[in-house]
């Protein structure tokens, strides 16, 4: 979990290629730089490459940053 309003690199994108595929089409490569909105109930709201994304909890625990 990360404090919103940091940015943090993208370390790592987990889960089944297609969940993979689903989360580097929104903007979440390898490398990448992803802000934290607003979190309600594990549910985030993320900048990602200049758009403004919502993501379940499920889908951003697959997203390792660093």
């Amino acid at each position: 979990m990360v404090k919103a309003g940091e940015p943090n690199v993208i370390r790592k994108v987990g889960g089944k290629e297609e969940t993979r595929r689903f989360l580097e089409n929104l903007g979440f490569v390898t490398g990448g730089v992803v802000t934290v909105v607003s979190e309600i109930g594990g549910n985030m709201i993320v900048n990602v490459k200049d758009s403004r994304v919502a993501i379940g909890k499920d889908m951003a625990n697959k997203i390792m940053v660093g």
